[in-house]
């Protein structure tokens, strides 16, 4: 696996790449990397011929200062992991690399950024945008693969591509789980015991959302804001957890909806605090 520190060293090699007809995957992430992660690596190897990860904890996305601070950063253990999938290049880039300047780009991603994590987290996906927008430019793949965890930045990427005409295919890789139902997350290294042990419920509240919705003895259907009530209901009973938003959204949106005659996809979205610990989770229908 080469590794890259600098912009002009990782373009000048993937120039070579493309030169030879080598189709280019790229893997953008924060380290802390766990089996979601190489899933996705592994998903670019067996599509092209170069796979390129990423590893930035990129300031601009984060709201919180101490969440920053206390991003997990396992960089060692990154790279020996990304040599198990046989990941083809790795780019580590310092802050002074990517931002040589203060960033002053804006976007507006509409009602994108106003729901869910946008709401919460305001100023979250310009930062996200922002340096996706610059890796992208960097590495200039011809494939870019997200996790299905992070549904909101992928329908955000997903978005910028196709307005900045950016020619790359997007894949959206579906969540990797624990054995108990947990959604993979570098923030999960962060849990304590207790705290791991209550984590699945954030799943579970989704399959008590899914099965209240495909209820099959129609009379006994409930509606969307009664499903709602009994998903918080549920985890309100759960000391340790303190729920930030559950919401049934359009997939193709994310904007909420009021009833289910609605004829769309559906997709279940959850964010929660376990202490200082945020998890989001969501279960698409």
């Amino acid at each position: 696996m080469r590794i890259f520190n600098k912009i002009a060293d990782l373009r000048a090699y993937l120039h070579e790449c493309r030169a030879k007809n080598q189709k280019i995957g790229f893997v953008p992430t924060m380290g802390a990397l766990h089996e979601g992660h190489l899933a996705l690596v592994q998903c670019a190897k067996n599509e092209v011929e170069i796979a390129v990860c990423s590893i930035y904890v990129n300031p601009t996305q984060f709201n919180n200062p101490t969440d920053l601070e206390k991003y997990p950063r396992t960089l060692e253990n990154d790279i020996k992991l990304l040599e198990t999938v046989f990941c083809d290049v790795l780019f580590v880039p310092e802050n002074a690399e990517m931002y040589p300047e203060k960033n002053i780009l804006k976007f507006d991603f509409g009602t994108l950024e106003t729901v869910m994590e946008g709401r919460f987290r305001p100023g979250h996906f310009n930062g996200m945008a922002t340096v996706v927008c610059k890796l992208f430019n960097i590495v200039q793949p011809n494939k870019a693969y997200f996790g299905q965890k992070d549904l909101q930045q992928y329908m955000v990427v997903r978005q910028f591509i196709a307005d900045l005409s950016f020619p790359i295919e997007l894949v959206c890789y579906p969540i990797v789980r624990e054995k108990d139902g947990l959604a993979m997350s570098s923030r999960n290294k962060r849990l304590t015991p207790a705290q791991r042990e209550i984590a699945p419920k954030l799943y579970e509240a989704l399959i008590l959302a899914q099965n209240l919705l495909q209820n099959k003895d129609k009379n006994q259907q409930k509606n969307i804001q009664e499903i709602k009530e009994e998903v918080l209901v549920f985890l309100g009973n759960i000391e340790g957890i303190k729920v930030e938003y559950f919401e049934i959204v359009a997939q193709n949106t994310l904007i909420s909806l009021d009833n289910l005659a609605e004829k769309t996809s559906i997709a279940l979205c959850i964010a929660a605090f376990l202490g200082e610990i945020r998890l989001i989770d969501n279960l698409l229908l």
